[in-house]
């Protein structure tokens, strides 16, 4: 908590700076604080347009500030101690395990490293093809397609969302030479480190061993969130195709319809870029993105959310409870209830805090409707970035809530409620059991 907090802050300092405005004039502490929560987050909302406001030397911080929220503060210390010393003492085991939550002690060494190699590997692969494609489609001057390209690369990796333009990917809406690149590694980031990390190592032993013997058995972990990934994908794009084909697809060519609705299928799971006009959505659309939001991608990594690992435990656990089954299980493994009452207070308490974020905004700004408001204390949680263009016009107190809202949903719910909670709570006795009427 310390840790992102610590970089919200030292963001904060840099964009106040005159030099980090494109006119030269200080930029207020509040647009300045939201601009670098939302970055730390990697969350994309912005009070002020990222190209047009910020000088090169903002528009620098914001993607450092992308980067290291995205790979971690204790991830990053860790990785480092142990490049510097060749190992990693107990201490950073224990913060990069509490960070990364669904790391084991001993593979964090063989985790972070992984993990680095794959963010530098995949930035590097599509900031390399958007760059040639601004290049060569757009006009662009090499270094500036480049710097487009490394921009839209990192922001897209980390689940960021953020773009330099006001209108997101909505000039390249139908250029599938910009559009997939950036939703090929948003999904990829979006899985996870530990998940991304199991699949790369499988899948390198398996070709050293030539053998798929040598594979082994995926995690719970990595199957439930490769799977349920992909039910969310066909889910969204299916969602979004249909209901927004005589609305905001209207009077696109087939294919770019198909295109724009695949990727508007894709981004709400955490990854905040928009090539269609989220403000002229159906309310259904905006409601079902909500859901796709609030679930999220995977854990331990860029994405926002509950998690899939999350959605997934939960809906075992009622199928268990439907089929008067004594136990969850997933995959023909038993799922423990120490972990299942986890997962359901991740649940409960994500949801206290946006109904909680919902009531606030609706007090303060009564301006604006329920869907908007819903919509966008949301995507702040889940860190998404998706706005239905409310966000610059919001008061001065609802932009302070969603900067909190966007801080609490990057930690994670379980972070704040176990940072909070006695640690030695341990009864040395019980109650007598009572059974209360349920439904």
């Amino acid at each position: 908590m310390a840790g992102f907090l610590g970089l919200i802050a030292a963001g904060t300092v840099v964009l106040t700076l005159p030099a980090a405005s494109a006119s030269g004039v200080g930029t207020g502490m509040l647009p300045a604080l939201f601009t670098a929560t939302s970055a730390v987050t990697l969350t994309g909302l912005a009070v002020v347009d990222t190209g047009s406001h910020w000088s090169g030397l903002g528009q620098v911080t914001v993607l450092s500030l992308i980067q290291l929220g995205g790979f971690g503060i204790m991830s990053l210390t860790s990785l480092a101690g142990m490049l510097l010393t060749g190992r990693i003492g107990l201490r950073s085991r224990l913060f990069a395990r509490a960070e990364n939550r669904s790391l084991n002690t001993g593979d964090i060494g063989r985790t972070l490293i992984s993990t680095l190699l794959i963010t530098v590997i995949c930035e590097t692969v599509v900031a390399s093809v958007t760059a040639v494609r601004f290049m060569m489609s757009y006009g662009m001057s090499a270094p500036r397609a480049g710097w487009e390209g490394l921009f839209h690369a990192v922001s897209a990796f980390n689940n960021a969302g953020f773009g330099l333009r006001s209108d997101s990917l909505v000039p390249y809406v139908g250029d599938a030479w910009i559009i997939l690149p950036l939703a090929a590694a948003l999904v990829l980031g979006g899985l996870g480190f530990p998940v991304i990390s199991e699949l790369w190592n499988r899948a390198w032993d398996g070709v050293r061993r030539r053998s798929r013997r040598g594979m082994g058995r995926l995690s719970v972990t990595t199957r439930v969130t490769v799977v349920g990934t992909g039910v969310l994908i066909v889910l969204g794009v299916t969602m979004v195709t249909i209901l927004e084909w005589d609305n905001t697809l209207a009077g696109l060519p087939v294919g770019t319809r198909l295109l724009a609705g695949f990727f508007q299928g894709i981004t709400p799971r955490t990854a905040g870029f928009n090539s269609l006009d989220y403000g002229e959505f159906h309310p259904t659309t905006l409601m079902g993105t909500d859901l796709l939001m609030f679930i999220g991608g995977g854990s331990a990594g860029t994405a926002g959310g509950i998690k899939i690992t999350t959605a997934a435990v939960l809906l075992a656990a009622i199928v268990a409870e439907v089929r008067g089954q004594r136990v969850t299980t997933i995959g023909h493994r038993t799922i423990s209830q120490p972990v299942v009452r986890q997962a359901l207070t991740v649940a409960v308490v994500s949801v206290m805090l946006v109904v909680v974020a919902v009531g606030a905004l609706r007090l303060l700004d009564p301006g604006f409707t329920s869907d908007q408001v819903t919509f966008e204390a949301v995507s702040a949680f889940a860190t998404v970035g998706l706005s239905t263009g409310i966000t610059a016009d919001l008061s001065s107190p609802s932009q302070v809530v969603l900067c909190v809202l966007m801080y609490l949903g990057r930690i994670g719910p379980v972070t704040l409620v176990v940072a909070l909670a006695a640690r030695n709570s341990a009864r040395r006795f019980d109650y007598p059991e009572e059974r209360p009427f349920i439904g």
